[in-house]
């Protein structure tokens, strides 16, 4: 978040992963990217958990999940979910092709209006930067800037606006007339 003449400051943060994703490189390059990481053997198995962001992301890989019977698959989504308030599905794949495809319209269709979120990705450095650009957006100091900034951004958006400068006019035209 470098802004004009400020220094980027490193955004850390606590993570909890599965245990199961112990030995995977996206613990790996977690650790290195400086955040300070929690393993647990009683979260799901395949989850991130982003605790200050309030975000939680199951890694899926898209052969194991074409291979295993749709129930369990559904069944493993359906409980992540149920636990995890702002819940993210990762699906990692070299090529998204039509099976893939598939599959995901498929868990869409289970899950449509539920919480949940499928990112598609095809590498450990792809799902890597999309979990953490989306736990500090999320993160309290940051969502407030943002926030901050969309709402100076709105009103710079309706003051420049050539409706609004239109409205203004025939407001004060109507004020001229009827003079109450």
């Amino acid at each position: 978040m470098a802004e004009s003449g400020k220094e980027k400051i490193k955004w850390t943060t606590t993570i909890i992963i599965s245990s199961s994703l112990k030995s995977y490189e996206v613990a790996t390059a977690l650790e290195n990217r400086s955040h300070k990481v929690r393993y647990s053997d009683s979260v799901e198995n395949g989850s991130i958990i982003f605790s200050l962001s309030g975000v939680a992301f199951l890694l899926m890989d898209t052969k194991e999940c074409i291979l295993s019977t749709e129930e369990t698959l559904l069944a493993k989504i359906e409980k992540f979910i149920n636990i995890h308030q702002n819940s993210f599905l990762v699906l990692s794949a070299a090529l998204h092709g039509p099976e893939e495809w598939k599959l995901m319209f498929r868990i869409q269709q289970r899950f449509l209006g539920r919480n949940l979120r499928i990112l598609p990705v095809h590498n450990t450095v792809n799902a890597i930067n999309l979990m953490c650009t989306i736990a500090k957006t999320t993160s309290k100091p940051y969502i407030d800037s943002i926030c901050y900034r969309m709402i100076t951004a709105k009103a710079y958006i309706i003051e420049q606006s050539p409706v609004w400068k239109t409205l203004q006019k025939i407001q004060l035209n109507s004020d001229s007339v009827n003079p109450n």
